[in-house]
């Protein structure tokens, strides 16, 4: 027990050591000096917390059972520090602006500074952090049985697992809750940090140097061991390879600890710029030996060995007793940090949210007749600190103490990834709820109980056998390592999954079916716009308040001296010269914050409204609610004006989908029409052939009429197979157009001529054509464009005598020529497919194709201009559109 003695002397001295550095880093804070105190190195060396007896210990026990997994610990907070860099800006903003004092601070104050958030948030962290507090003793009590040896077998580990959290809860207490303001730099701790984090790297890289050089006599030698040993095998699992990076990226963000040094105890934004790369180049050294250690762990120590104290017993076992102290300070340091920041930060929270609101709820008078605040809330702090420690205590003798260290890390590292929804919703989504955040809350921290902290206690202790093989209530969907009848899933993978699953999304449903209430829009305005809002969320009515009771509430919280210099300094800023300064609507938000930093934001609102009596709403808080209104009716206006246009393209899409109908009826009439118009003169060409050829004596009159009707129907099918190959010709842009110079006159001379020759029936046409228009185009093609209008007036025109009126008139600089029958108009549902090919106009004749206006549009587009139907008063009006470069000159 000798080494066991000196070990504790060791630890003693160390200890004073630390607190010498505390004392002085806070009497130079104190004076002003000490700048140092405040740089970026040591905010770097103070996020090492994340590094506790876990990282020190554990990853080289990690990766003696599990390989290179151990990596996945330092890859997650190592991407959020290198690829988050501007979430982890945007969380230090909103926690110096919100003067937050922890996690549950936080997520309270975004959700309108719920206080029954805030406790069940609380209420999670003691939990969920428990097993890591007991982690650290067992670490420090297993450190001490390796120094003990074989004759200090009388050592007991429950025994000195008490005393150790003792210990710690004294250092604790002592060390951490002198000052009341949480929210102020607390110099000596980070100082304290920051020299601790110095101590367990150089311990962790003297073993490795040592092991790779005094042992494996070199880097190629060690190589050869790696390669040689199992862990060089990079079995990975991918499934749990991408769920642990991704925990301990959560962990990283919403651990408690890491909450205190990384935002409250933020002095310059900053100072991330640095630690986004200084902090991964922290984690690479600490895990730059793991490997190293743990292969000549397990070749060097006999079969059994625990693997998580290879960095004490490989020294030891080679005689180095130096450099295991060494090895033990730094792992001492790893559980001592941990311990002394993580219990600060969870005393504060259940000093602001728990005992309190309970406290101030039983002073009927209200706080400003109460007792010694003050006095109280640094009472309950220090008890809080010995409550939170004995409940690590207690986990660590009714789980056993056997359990590995990484194991005991990933069960809290689940619990506090809880947070993670709830906060990074609250700053980036303004539509997330109380409600959201507090279902969202309970259900992963049910899941988590369920599924990770009670089956770590093993089969029997809390949850029987017949639990874990057929599931709660017998009920085989609930085993606990099994859930909704999963199976084969990896334990931690399948806790992790579930919890954070189910969390998030009753965080979303929940926060989709219930609307936030005023205060809550206002601070998710404040968390989401943080960097355009960085003031206080709403004001106070200072009209109702009296600097005495302000004065009186403030020394019992404050105390007399803080209070005092508070006040004073106010009252100057205001021109005021021994007397109490003015309640301003800036002093109140001022005083808030001050208090809030003591006791908590719901708990300092909750004392503010006491003596005010309710709030006022700023400027700045009418623009924020008035900038999320304009968003809500922008957003609306937006919705609105889609669906309009869905329904516009829903109607385009009916009427295109019936002129679709409509012409796949025409084709198939078509089809129909053009084998019967090709069969009957094919018909009719063949039997009178036949006739001329089989008939002996016919006479000259007969062979002359047959011969006719031979010939008629040959042009008939000549014109047929014309128009087709024309249209053809037109829509493929095959067409070769000839221009040349013309007169319109002239041209619906010769139109008219032909169209009359071709009409079945005497169609009279009249001209109102008083200038001459000169054309330079391709004039037989707009001539054929004539003559089929002129044509089809002839053909469809139903009028008893039937009449066409030709006239042209002037459109600016253009030219129309209007066709304008006395006919029957053209059913409406009929206008829209005339112009389409196989199109027929009527049932008067059924001559026709139904090409000829296709075939008109068709040269209309290729010559510039267009054609197209206008219905009239009495009869069909077509007009030909004739554009600027056609009509050269108008005289």
């Amino acid at each position: 027990m000798t080494s066991v003695n000196l070990l504790v002397g060791v630890s003693l001295v160390y200890v004073t050591f630390l607190f010498a550095i505390a004392f002085f880093a806070e009497r130079a804070a104190a004076r002003g000096g000490g700048r140092w105190l405040r740089s970026p190195l040591v905010y770097t060396l103070s996020l090492s917390i994340y590094c506790t007896a876990w990282t020190f210990y554990g990853a080289v026990g990690y990766a003696a059972r599990s390989g290179m997994e151990f990596v996945t610990i330092y890859l997650g907070p190592s991407l959020v520090m290198i690829g988050w860099w501007w979430a982890l800006r945007k969380l230090v903003r909103v926690g110096r602006v919100q003067r937050a004092t922890s996690v549950a601070d936080l997520i309270s104050a975004r959700f309108g500074k719920s206080n029954l958030l805030a406790i069940v948030v609380t209420v999670m962290a003691v939990v969920g952090v428990t097993p890591y507090i007991a982690l650290q003793l067992q670490s420090v009590t297993l450190s001490f049985s390796i120094f003990a040896g074989p004759e200090g077998g009388d050592l007991n580990a429950g025994t000195a697992g008490f005393w150790i959290a003792f210990g710690l809860a004294i250092f604790t207490v002592l060390f951490g809750t002198r000052n009341l303001n949480a929210n102020e730099r607390h110099d000596g701790v980070v100082i304290a940090i920051a020299v601790e984090a110095v101590v367990k790297l150089i311990a962790l890289l003297a073993v490795g140097v040592f092991v790779v050089w005094g042992i494996a006599g070199g880097i190629s030698p060690m190589m050869d061991r790696i390669d040689a040993s199992p862990i060089g095998a990079w079995d990975m699992d991918r499934g749990r390879w991408v769920a642990l990076t991704a925990l301990s990226a959560a962990a990283f963000l919403t651990l408690p600890r890491m909450f205190q040094v990384m935002v409250v105890e933020n002095e310059d934004e900053r100072h991330l710029q640095i630690a986004a790369w200084a902090f991964p180049l922290y984690l690479m050294l600490m895990s730059l030996f793991v490997v190293p250690i743990a292969v000549i762990g397990l070749d060097l120590m006999p079969a059994g060995a625990n693997p998580d104290l290879f960095v004490l017993t490989v020294p030891l076992a080679e005689g180095r007793v130096g450099l295991a102290t060494l090895s033990f300070l730094g792992g001492f340091s790893s559980a001592t940090s941990m311990v002394i920041v993580a219990t600060l930060a969870l005393s504060t929270m259940v000093s602001n949210h728990v005992v309190m609101p309970v406290w101030l709820s039983s002073r009927s008078a209200g706080a400003q007749v109460s007792g010694d605040v003050r006095n109280v809330v640094i009472l309950s702090r220090r008890a809080s600190i010995l409550m939170i420690i004995g409940f690590g205590y207690l986990y660590y003798r009714f789980s056993g103490g056997g359990a590995a260290l990484a194991a005991i890390g990933l069960i809290s590292f689940t619990a506090v990834a809880q947070f993670l929804p709830a906060m990074m919703g609250g700053i980036l989504w303004r539509g997330a709820t109380r409600w959201g955040a507090l279902t969202g809350l309970v259900v992963g921290f049910a899941i988590w109980v369920y599924c990770s902290l009670l089956p770590s206690f093993g089969p029997g202790a809390v949850l029987s056998m017949a639990t874990f093989e057929n599931g709660l209530w017998g009920l085989g969907w609930l085993r606990p390592h099994a859930l909704f009848g999963i199976e084969g899933v990896d334990p931690t993978v399948h806790a992790v999954a579930w919890s954070l699953t189910l969390n998030l999304a009753a965080f979303v449903g929940v926060s989709l079916m219930t609307f936030p209430g005023p205060l809550e829009r206002l601070q998710g305005a404040q968390f989401v716009n943080i960097f355009d809002h960085s003031t206080q969320a709403r004001g106070w009515d200072a009209a109702r308040a009296t600097s005495e009771d302000l004065m009186v509430m403030a020394q019992r919280i404050l105390g007399a001296e803080e209070a005092q210099t508070l006040f004073r300094s106010e009252a100057r800023s205001q021109g005021l010269v021994g007397t109490l300064p003015e309640p301003s609507q800036e002093f109140l938000q001022r005083l808030e914050r001050e208090l809030a930093a003591s006791v908590g934001a719901a708990t300092a609102h909750a004392m503010i409204s006491q003596l005010v009596g309710g709030a006022s709403v700023s400027v700045q808080d009418l623009m924020a609610v008035a900038d999320e209104s304009a968003q809500i009716l922008e957003y609306s206006s937006q919705l609105e004006a889609k669906s309009g246009e869905l329904t516009r393209t829903a109607g385009q899409l009916r009427e295109a989908n019936a002129k679709l109908t409509a012409l796949s009826v025409q084709k198939d009439a078509f089809l129909s029409q053009i084998s019967h118009e090709l069969r009957t003169p094919m018909t009719s060409i063949r039997s009178f052939s036949e006739i001329l050829r089989d008939t002996e004596g016919m006479g000259q009159q007969e062979k002359t009429r047959y011969a006719s009707i031979i010939h008629g129907e040959a042009i008939r099918l000549t014109r047929l197979l014309d128009d087709l190959l024309d249209l053809s010709v037109l829509e493929n842009g095959q067409v070769s157009l000839r221009y040349e110079t013309g007169v319109l006159n002239a041209l619906l001379e010769k139109a008219i001529q032909t169209g009359q020759a071709s009409s079945p029936r005497n169609l009279t046409v009249r001209r109102d054509v008083q200038k001459t228009v000169t054309l330079t185009t391709d004039l037989d093609r707009l001539g054929q464009v004539f003559i089929n209008l002129i044509t089809n007036a002839g053909k469809y025109c139903d009028a008893e005598a039937p009449e066409l009126k030709i006239s042209v008139r002037r459109d600016g600089p253009d030219v129309l020529v209007v066709f304008a029958d006395n006919g029957t108009p053209i059913p409406e549902d009929a206008r829209t497919l005339i112009f389409e090919k196989f199109a027929r106009i009527g049932d008067q004749d059924g001559s026709g194709a139904g090409l000829g206006l296709a075939i008109c549009r068709e040269i209309m587009t290729r010559l510039g201009g267009d054609v197209s139907y206008a219905p009239g008063a009495k009869g069909n009006t077509f007009i030909v559109h004739l554009p600027r470069q056609e009509a050269l000159a108008a005289q």
